[in-house]
């Protein structure tokens, strides 16, 4: 297994020389489908659906645009505060993200990003305003979207500049998350006891790619290393050998008052995100594309148009892996399928998505009805068609409803229901009833 070099290595003149670019149409993600002016109709649409549950975000720098304001903008405590009432009033249960790659790119070139604890204190005190403002509409949080990831693409994750790179200011970063973490659910679960924090992992079900020991030792390594933050999260401190690796070897400021604050601020379940298995070993053979990763093609999977490997066994395995050894209830909050969608006769026929989801479904249901597993909730990424985040075009689709939009933004932007939308209302409608009996009659 090979990580992905690492992404958006940029240095601070070439960060302000981007900023200072006015064509927005280079830049797809700027402008996104307009869920800002849109989501009364948008959550209207998702609420004829049947769903229960909408997972969204809280902009860090809509709120404080450099990061470093006492007050929040009152505009967009108001927009917020209007998005959760909506989605209260179509029944939609906010899943509240507060740190989805959106820190103030103030705290980028003027503060180092996440390895300098001046930003951690400015993102508890961001955390803590918004648990204060919103808590009487959103009762689950997770603080960090896929917190472990910070290795994988510092900049994005953590705000780390080009020349910042190493595992020092990355391990030291990911600390820093950690602990800022556990002080926003300490002030939560304090403020408020019904309030449900979750720690959220990149969810990688990892195969040896033989019966290698070599193999075999290459993927217990990366998943240890995924689930490091679960452990520290979850249970409260880190493994005896990872403190040594990180406090004796790299040197990480660990402090005792962090360790304290640590052992304080644990969350009350494991959220994570499933796409797809990896394969690791050391054999000279074809790599394939994931979710920020690199992997060795397992010659058992089928993949995406964009070479991500299709596993919904994985899913079981991965549910078993993580339960057994938190013992937290589980909630997959992104499973999705990007693909090529057509809009043909006013038609999106994606029974390819539809394929997707069943057999992850159908792998999901052994592992509660079967395996006895504690899972929360299922969550798509994304129910409506949006900028992909790994590859920045509109034409990765993941949603169940269309939106009319090319990479550039071109576009009505009118919401279309896919074949998907219409099949997923019945297996919500049946609760899952129906994926047995379509998998009887594919049988």
């Amino acid at each position: 297994m090979k990580q992905t070099e690492k992404s958006n290595e940029y240095s601070p003149e070439q960060i302000k020389e981007l900023l200072a670019v006015k064509d927005d149409h280079k830049f797809p993600k700027r402008n996104g489908i307009d869920f800002y002016d849109t989501y009364p109709s948008d959550l209207s649409l998702l609420s004829k659906m049947h769903l229960n549950a909408f997972r969204t975000s809280i902009a860090w720098s809509r709120l404080f645009p450099t990061g470093l304001e006492d007050e929040p903008n009152p505009k967009g405590v108001e927009f917020y505060r209007n998005l959760f009432e909506t989605m209260r009033q179509n029944n939609l249960e906010p899943i509240v993200t507060i740190s989805h790659y959106e820190m103030p790119i103030a705290l980028v070139l003027e503060q180092g990003g996440w390895q300098n604890h001046k930003v951690k204190d400015a993102f508890v005190h961001f955390g803590k305003t918004v648990i204060d403002l919103f808590h009487d509409l959103v009762k689950y949080w997770i603080p960090f979207n896929e917190v472990d990831s910070v290795v994988r693409h510092p900049f994005v994750s953590a705000g780390l500049l080009a020349n910042e790179f190493s595992m020092k200011n990355e391990f030291q970063a990911m600390h820093n998350q950690y602990v800022a973490s556990a002080q926003i659910v300490k002030f939560g679960h304090d403020k408020d006891s019904s309030l449900q924090f979750g720690c959220m992992l990149t969810g990688l079900t990892v195969y040896p790619y033989s019966c290698r020991p070599e193999d075999n030792l290459k993927a217990q390594k990366l998943r240890h290393y995924s689930y490091l933050a679960g452990d520290v999260q979850i249970k409260g401190h880190y493994p005896k050998s990872s403190y040594q690796m990180l406090h004796d070897d790299l040197q990480i400021e660990i402090t005792k008052d962090d360790l304290a604050v640590l052992a304080e601020g644990t969350c009350d379940f494991l959220a994570f995100s499933y796409y797809m298995s990896v394969t690791v070993g050391e054999e000279d053979v074809k790599e394939t594309d994931g979710n920020t990763i690199k992997s060795l093609k397992n010659p058992y999977l089928q993949t995406s148009d964009w070479g991500w490997q299709i596993d919904p066994l994985g899913l079981r395995i991965l549910c078993q892996d993580l339960y057994n050894r938190f013992e937290v209830p589980l909630f997959i909050v992104e499973n999705g399928f990007g693909a090529h969608d057509e809009l043909k006769d006013g038609v999106i026929d994606d029974s390819y998505r539809i394929d997707y989801h069943r057999q992850h479904l159908l792998q999901l249901m052994k592992a509660l009805n079967k395996d006895h597993i504690e899972i929360m909730g299922y969550l798509v990424w994304g129910l409506i068609d949006i900028v992909s985040s790994s590859s920045a075009e509109m034409s990765k689709r993941y949603g169940f409803i269309y939106v009319d939009q090319d990479n550039a933004g071109q576009g009505s932007k009118k919401r279309i229901p896919k074949k998907s939308y219409f099949w997923y209302r019945e297996v919500i409608d049946s609760n899952g009833a129906c994926l047995e009996h379509e998998r009887t009659n594919d049988e």
